[in-house]
């Protein structure tokens, strides 16, 4: 609870889909949103969220003390986010809020409309979505790189997840950010139960990679990796294209008998999967802040990383690294971690409580609520 010689502050989220995110719709955005925004509620503030009217929340209008309120959304690869920023960012302007806070970096285009009004924004930054492959060449990759760059004209603050990110804007604008990475909670272990009824998998019997199938994740990678391995162990792939449906259908046709895509899974089943993998593989050439790789050290993996900063600032000596893009080397780490399971054993045994006492929400959203009390002043 928070201290009541502090009034409460009334602070507006955009940029994410829904909250709470109903399945496909779920991301890394979402996510944060889904976590922060309660939390802060708790505290004594009160947080409205604008969703977009194309995601099923079931027609919620409070969710665990935030209120959450729809805006107009032309539903096209491109302008959904365009115009749901757009309209929550004029109704926020003109409502009575002490912080408005914007959500990814295509978002932030507009907060030069709350700022013209001298209303206080701050944004926060999940990654350099402008790097992103579906985005290259194309005019949303200059719509996002604008969002950037209005947030740091018109942000009164800007939140990042990494230090390569906070350095990157040091480097590129000359513009100090501040250090607030994405929390995690320790999770209930399931025993292999629905997984071995769907999927005939057992425990310790898959390597497991979970995100979205994009080229950034680096999944090709894996994917090539994992037929030259000479084990018996399964590869499951989990999760939903992101507007790359023809990379995620190349991957399949690559795969041979041995590699599981599920598709998108949330929920207990999900759960199981974290909870009994032999390893976690997460080859990405991209990230901002992996929430799939706090997840997976929190059920206690052993997880393997690509040699990014974003991913060995999360494991620090605590996972396996391999090069960046270098499918030999994954291949050959892979290789070594199934032949040798004392090693996986090793890093399992001190990954959960490193990373649940490293990446905490509470420390995420208090420290969130002091930049808001900073910037309020």
């Amino acid at each position: 609870m928070r201290d009541d010689k502090r009034s409460a502050l009334k602070i507006a989220m955009l940029g994410h889909k829904t909250m709470p995110a109903q399945d496909s719709f779920r991301g890394g955005i979402e996510v944060v949103v889904e976590e922060l925004a309660p939390r802060l509620a708790q505290m004594g503030h009160e947080v409205t969220c604008y969703n977009r009217t194309g995601c099923d929340n079931g027609g919620l209008r409070e969710y665990r003390g935030v209120r959450l309120k729809r805006v107009f959304t032309i539903e096209r690869r491109g302008l959904a986010a365009v115009t749901s920023s757009f309209f929550a960012a004029v109704r926020a302007t003109f409502s009575d809020f002490d912080i408005i806070h914007f959500h990814a970096e295509g978002p932030c285009f507009w907060m030069w409309i709350p700022k013209l009004f001298r209303k206080r924004c701050v944004a926060t930054i999940h990654g350099l979505d402008w790097q992103r492959e579906k985005w290259k060449g194309g005019p949303a990759c200059g719509f996002i790189k604008a969002g950037e760059r209005m947030a740091v004209r018109c942000a009164s603050e800007i939140i990042v997840l990494s230090k390569g990110t906070q350095e990157y804007f040091r480097r590129e604008y000359k513009r100090e950010t501040v250090l607030i990475p994405n929390g995690v909670s320790r999770p209930v272990i399931r025993d292999a139960k629905e997984i071995t009824e769907r999927y005939g998998l057992k425990k310790d019997s898959y390597l497991l990679f979970a995100g979205r199938i994009v080229p950034e994740k680096g999944v090709h990678y894996l994917v090539e990796a994992y037929r030259g391995l000479k084990t018996e162990k399964k590869l499951v792939i989990v999760g939903g294209s992101s507007d790359t449906e023809a990379y995620a259908r190349e991957l399949q046709q690559e795969a041979d008998e041995r590699i599981l895509f599920t598709g998108f899974l949330t929920g207990p089943i999900l759960e199981e999967l974290f909870g009994n993998a032999y390893l976690y593989v997460l080859p990405s050439d991209l990230e901002g802040m992996p929430l799939s790789l706090l997840e997976a050290m929190s059920y206690g993996n052993c997880c393997v990383v690509s040699d990014i900063e974003a991913c060995t600032e999360v494991v620090g000596e605590h996972a396996v690294t391999f090069r960046k893009g270098n499918v030999e080397d994954l291949r050959e780490t892979l290789q070594r971690l199934c032949d040798n399971e004392a090693l996986v054993q090793k890093y399992r045994s001190g990954a959960a409580d490193y990373i649940c006492g490293k990446y905490s929400w509470e420390d995420t959203a208090r420290e969130t609520c002091a930049l808001y009390e900073t910037v309020k002043k």
